[in-house]
């Protein structure tokens, strides 16, 4: 049986650990976490084992790197030596904004084999949307085994590397772009007299059902904007509000904004 080692166990990381727990037995997943009560209360929840960082480079088959981009660098020259020593195979899995297969190669002081993944919030719950991208040396069975073991997760899309960074200003930095909006609709509602648990209850589950609709429609959002928008009627004036406010391009800048900056941390 594969284990799965996780190294990092913040808002990714520990969302990535849990959809592994509900779909292998929790005793092949290792929690290490730089301060270990997390870990240990993660893992307590989960039913599965922590480790020092050290252990987990040591014997995880798939070892998953869940701290901060300006953190990989001294994690991987502490366990850069373990990684090297190894006489079983593994494969790495970075989640770090910015650092390509490459980088990650050249921090650890070796191209070991490794997928780099790309996950939001919503994995959480398994609703995410994960991107991934693969080293040339993972071979198509470890990449279904990978993908059969993060299927509680959500959705996984593999991309062109070249392309994560475009990708995860959309899907990665989405959510809170979302979340605004999502805010803002029950603050109307509210506006307008509605009580905020009820404002919000309405404005959560419209964005829910209107994306799933897109989704299992395959309709292209101005068809399903038409559709609401009767001639003369309240909706259309709702619409005029949101283009007189840049709402579109509001939006689009906020996914530029994201990228430039992901850019900028290279």
């Amino acid at each position: 049986m594969a284990t799965y080692g996780f190294i990092g166990v913040g808002n990714m990381g520990g969302a990535l650990a849990r959809a592994v727990c509900r779909t292998v037995e929790p005793g092949q997943v290792v929690l290490s976490n730089r301060t270990m009560a997390k870990a240990e209360t993660l893992a307590a929840e989960l039913g599965c084992r922590t480790a020092d960082g050290e252990a987990v480079a040591g014997s995880a088959d798939f070892i998953f790197l869940g701290v901060k981009p300006q953190m990989m660098k001294g994690l991987l020259a502490n366990i850069g030596p373990i990684l090297a020593a190894r006489k079983t195979r593994f494969i790495l899995v970075s989640m770090a904004a910015g650092l390509s297969i490459a980088d990650i190669g050249e921090m650890a002081g070796e191209a070991y084999p490794m997928i780099r993944v790309m996950p939001n919030t919503p994995c959480s719950i398994g609703e995410g949307m994960t991107l991934y991208s693969l080293s040339d040396d993972v071979s198509a069975e470890e990449e279904q085994t990978f993908l059969a073991v993060m299927a509680e997760a959500g959705k996984f899309i593999a991309m062109p590397e070249q392309l994560i960074d475009a990708g995860t200003a959309v899907s990665g930095c989405g959510p809170a772009f979302i979340c605004l909006f999502l805010e803002a609709l029950a603050d109307g509602g509210v506006a307008c007299g509605l009580p905020r648990a009820t404002a919000m209850e309405l404005a959560a589950q419209t964005l829910v059902g209107t994306a799933r609709l897109q989704q299992e429609s395959g309709k292209h959002p101005s068809a399903l904007k038409d559709a609401v928008c009767s001639p003369g009627g309240t909706t259309i004036q709702g619409v005029r509000a949101l283009e007189e406010g840049g709402f579109r391009a509001a939006a689009m800048s906020a996914v530029i904004a994201a990228y430039e900056k992901t850019a900028a941390l290279k």
